[in-house]
């Protein structure tokens, strides 16, 4: 099962960093990082090198309970398709890494990967500059077929041309019933009187402000800068009366385990684990919705092994290998059709896994969650200047 600590690895900065830098280049006259369609493929060398490198986040991949170093899954695709893969678990934050290889991107140059995962705001800026390639649905069968209808079409990329859901997950609310008394079931049940100064938020931007516009009825699909700055005006206030105890990476686990927090904003894959040890945490998705994400596999420009890893894509949207995935990270999982093959399994524990709403969300949550818009390159100065003012970064 994946260590909690490995959700707050995906939280970035939410500030400039390099894209910042991109965006003042072009606006000083240097010339764009856009990589038009065209240029973006190389020669592909994938017939008479079977091999690939692949990018991960650590802890996001099953492991051999008694040899760490193996990778079922991945040995089991490298056996039947003759391909030896190079997995390197090299991501730790989307803007580190968007600075590690951007250079390379940037000057038209390998990056040395043919597949990488980044979380969705990240993956709109690689799909912005035209730095990921578009791939093969025809020849990614199992992707075609199997990939959830919720995560088909974000805001950043249309129809997943250039992207593929690894694994995904829901920004809600987790809370202790016990210790609250009631139930939560809207967004604004965090603002009442018996919370004050025991609710946390989290401090990224792109983490945070979905969920919280959504509290205020905004369809985040399409939301606003009126939305938006509806919504942190409520949040400065907020905050200004002592209401949200402080704004938060991945240590509100500590504080929820703890009960020095009673509700936070919190990510469906950290509570399936802390439910494992504290059976009074709640999981929630607000009447008016969450926010359903993912973090998604991308072919960089100039890859040289673009059909190796396009079929690796395939092959782990293949419902019997998505399902062993989900068995061992506890997201949710993008592929549904893997929840018959959990439920059909002998072993008690990895059946009762279909029957989680946190990996296989049923149909009354589902109705509840959206894909949000992504804060584009001209917003993301302004927004994030207001919003860590906020937050006290």
């Amino acid at each position: 099962m994946a260590d909690l600590s490995r959700r707050a690895l995906l939280r970035g900065t939410g500030g400039l960093g390099v894209t910042g830098a991109l965006a003042a280049m072009t606006g000083c006259g240097v010339p764009p990082a856009y990589v038009g369609a065209a240029d973006r493929g190389g020669p592909d060398r994938s017939a008479r090198d079977r091999r690939l490198v692949f990018a991960n986040w650590p802890l996001y991949i099953d492991v051999d309970d008694h040899h760490k170093q193996r990778r079922p899954t991945l040995d089991a695709f490298e056996r039947r398709n003759g391909i030896s893969v190079t997995y390197t678990e090299e991501i730790n934050d989307n803007d580190e890494f968007f600075g590690k290889i951007s250079p390379a991107l940037m000057n038209h140059q390998s990056t040395g990967r043919d597949l990488i995962v980044m979380s969705d705001w990240m993956c709109a800026r690689f799909v912005r500059l035209g730095w990921v390639q578009e791939m093969d649905r025809a020849a990614q069968p199992h992707v075609a077929r199997h990939l959830d209808p919720l995560l088909r079409s974000p805001h950043f990329d249309p129809g997943r041309r250039h992207s593929v859901p690894w694994q995904s997950g829901i920004t809600g609310i987790a809370y202790n019933r016990k210790k609250l008394g009631r139930e939560i079931r809207h967004t604004a049940d965090l603002w009442k009187n018996d919370l004050r100064g025991r609710v946390t938020l989290l401090s990224g931007l792109d983490e945070s402000f979905a969920l919280l516009m959504q509290g205020d009825g905004v369809d985040i699909t399409r939301w606003t800068a009126d939305d938006f700055h509806r919504m942190t005006d409520r949040i400065r206030r907020l905050v200004s009366r002592g209401h949200i105890r402080r704004f938060t990476g991945n240590d509100y686990i500590k504080d929820l385990d703890s009960g020095d927090v009673l509700a936070a904003q919190a990510y469906s894959g950290d509570v399936i684990q802390l439910q494992a040890d504290n059976p009074d945490i709640e999981f929630v998705v607000p009447e008016e919705g969450a926010e359903l994400w993912a973090e998604s596999l991308l072919i960089p420009d100039l890859a040289e092994h673009k059909r190796n890893a396009e079929r690796l894509i395939d092959y782990y949207y293949r419902p019997e290998v998505a399902a062993d995935l989900a068995a061992w990270v506890n997201y949710v999982c993008p592929v549904p059709a893997a929840r018959d093959v959990l439920a059909s399994s002998r072993d008690k524990e990895r059946a009762a896994l279909a029957e989680d709403p946190l990996i296989f969300p049923d149909d009354a949550m589902r109705k509840r969650l959206a894909i949000a818009r992504d804060i584009t390159s001209k917003e993301r100065a302004e927004f994030a200047k207001e919003w860590n003012g906020i937050v006290g970064l």
